[in-house]
């Protein structure tokens, strides 16, 4: 693939200190009211373009982007503080022209975060490693990455963040506090921690090279191979096959595909990872441009678990490239959905790197469909198995989605009727 422009399936979604949720740039103005006098107030002298200015801007656009290095000049001769940050200004305006499109998923990416959305997609990283809620008061541990610093310190999940090296994080933007536990390997953070009732405590973390696995996989009971892929990265084509290979020579019966919570990649990865469950040549999706144009995405072949019975479980995360994994097994009736309805993410981008490492941007360039031509863009996709998971399952460590789909893939196999809603027993075949 052109690593100078990557095609992206994905919404990002912050669960690492790794790689942070990104939204597009938006402007508050603050206008003084009509009534209120300006007596004493020197209005500003109209500022022109200087000549630098104008022969820097294409010829056919000088007359259009007049105004712009207008509010340029009039910024740098008339603000109250000076001197201005020239970068901040440049970034400010690419932001505000690709948030004025109204498309949530056209973004500029500073140079730090796109360096921490690279990391994410490689699979490794530095830091204490431990998936991680944004949306909260706090910065929250969602979970320890298993062999972390984060799980050797006994960070547990619901953990709050209230502090770190001795600053205090109230009020504090949680995406902000995620940049300071990030870190170069062998250096301390300390973390002041909630948990529940008990009075705040501190814990020292040594952060280190931290590799996450995209791709694993467990056998569980009653000969039932279960696969978590928690993205669709750089690894994650070649961990999946390892997986497969140790999975698929124990004989399983059936086998359980866990996209929860995969908030996508590479538009690339995930025709991969659906031609493991496919047979040769089947469409994964459609990719439909403003143009009319469609093309199409045909499975690989050679697939490892092409044949086996399955279920896939889906969430409020699954996102995007998850989603064209999850909607050709539904649409071929290869997998059994179980869960919640998905996020519904039916676009693809590019991210193209700009000059002088100032970042990247990200455009949507296409939409995607499923094979039976279906548009899952903010709708996502309907399992056949309808479970919730609920605030008191997360806490207790109860997962009733994939005990759902355990029952689902039993009754599956034993020709039954499979579950419509909470899991029931259903006898061993």
């Amino acid at each position: 693939m052109n690593k100078s422009v990557k095609i992206i399936l994905g919404i990002l979604v912050g669960l690492v200190l790794l790689a942070g949720a990104f939204s597009g740039g938006f402007l508050v103005g603050h206008f003084l009211p009509a009534t209120i006098g300006l007596s004493g107030v020197v209005p500003p002298a109209v500022s022109s373009p200087s000549p630098d200015q104008q022969s820097s801007t294409p010829s056919e656009l000088q007359t259009l982007f007049q105004p712009f290095w207008e509010t340029w000049q009039l910024v740098h001769e008339n603000y109250v503080d000076q001197p201005v940050d020239d970068v901040a200004l440049m970034r400010g305006a690419i932001n505000g022209m690709l948030a004025s499109l109204g498309d949530p998923h056209t973004s500029y990416m500073n140079p730090q975060e796109f360096q921490q959305a690279n990391e994410s997609l490689s699979g490794e990283y530095e830091g204490i490693g431990a998936y991680v809620n944004t949306k909260l008061d706090y910065l929250t541990i969602i979970e320890p990455i298993s062999g972390s610093p984060a799980e050797a310190a006994g960070l547990q999940s619901g953990d709050k963040i209230i502090a770190i090296d001795g600053r205090d994080m109230t009020g504090i933007n949680p995406e902000n506090a995620r940049q300071q536990v990030l870190g170069p390997k062998g250096s301390v953070v300390t973390l002041t921690i909630k948990r529940g009732d008990q009075p705040p405590f501190d814990v020292k973390i040594t952060r280190a090279h931290i590799d996450i696995k995209s791709a694993e996989g467990k056998m569980l009971e009653n000969d039932i191979a279960y696969v978590q892929v928690t993205t669709f990265g750089d690894k994650t084509t070649p961990e999946l096959q390892a997986t497969l290979e140790t999975l698929m020579a124990q004989n399983p019966r059936g086998l359980i595909l866990d996209l929860r919570n995969n908030g996508g990649g590479y538009l690339q990865t995930a025709v991969e990872v659906s031609s493991q469950f496919l047979p040769k040549d089947k469409i994964v999706l459609y990719e439909q441009y403003g143009s009319g144009q469609k093309d199409k995405y045909t499975s690989l072949g050679d697939g490892l678990a092409a044949d086996i019975p399955m279920v896939a479980l889906i969430n409020e995360g699954t996102a995007s490239a998850s989603e064209i994994v999850a909607g050709a097994l539904q649409d071929y009736g290869r997998a059994t959905l179980v869960g919640v309805i998905s996020y519904g993410k039916g676009s693809v981008q590019t991210w193209t790197p700009l000059s002088n490492d100032q970042g990247a941007v990200r455009v949507t360039i296409a939409k995607w469909l499923t094979p039976d031509g279906r548009a899952i863009h903010k709708i996502g996709l309907s399992p056949e198995v309808y479970v919730t998971m609920t605030e008191e399952d997360y806490n207790n460590k109860l997962d009733p989605q994939l005990d759902a789909a355990i029952q689902t893939l039993m009754a599956l196999l034993a020709g039954t009727p499979i579950p419509t809603s909470m899991p029931t027993v259903t006898p061993v075949p």
